[in-house]
């Protein structure tokens, strides 16, 4: 691995583990096991090291929403494919915990990976719930935009439920209560 590989995964390790404001520049060398000079050979600072690593982890989980929602099946059955991801609930959402910390939210150039991978997951539901209204199985009247947001706010407020709780039961909770409401969306159910 390249020593900009090995800091890009240390950083993105780190802002999951620690958020952006929680993280410095040391310890992201001393977990990639590089210099100093490394670090300011390929980024201009913390920053710019942040938005590598926000897009690497974007791209991990934008493969794996995209294998799940691209599948074949049903627009439910990958609605649900999505919804049961394997996930860690207690350490949360790897872009989601990213928007709770003060300096990402208020830094258009930080925040910008995070608002593009949810903009990317909603369109991405939708699509999938737009293909079911299309094929009738879900109701004519479903908005899957609105369905979409739904969708995202359940899985992270899932986790957000799960991290007060030390409970992972508690994300699952919320999962599940999701998935109950998109197989109510089947045509014929009222």
């Amino acid at each position: 691995m390249s020593k900009k590989d090995a800091l890009t995964r240390a950083a993105a390790d780190l802002l999951w583990e620690r958020g952006y404001t929680g993280t410095s520049p040391a310890m992201i060398l001393e977990r990639a096991q590089a210099g100093q000079g490394s670090m300011y050979h390929h980024f201009s600072g913390k920053a710019e090291l942040a938005v590598a690593a926000m897009v690497q982890m974007s791209d991990q989980l934008r493969a794996r929403t995209e294998d799940a929602l691209g599948g074949d099946g049903s627009a439910v059955a990958r609605i649900n494919a999505f919804l049961d991801l394997e996930r860690d609930p207690l350490a949360g959402c790897r872009i989601g915990r990213l928007t709770q910390d003060h300096d990402v939210v208020n830094d258009d150039t930080l925040r910008a990976p995070a608002a593009e991978f949810f903009s990317w997951v909603e369109g991405r539901l939708a699509d999938v719930l737009a293909d079911g209204v299309r094929t009738g199985e879900l109701r004519a009247d479903t908005r899957p935009d609105v369905m979409a947001s739904l969708i995202i706010a359940a899985v992270q407020g899932g986790y957000t439920l799960a991290r007060a709780h030390q409970d992972p039961a508690a994300f699952r909770q919320a999962v599940d209560g999701v998935k109950q409401v998109v197989g109510n969306l089947a045509a014929g159910s009222e």
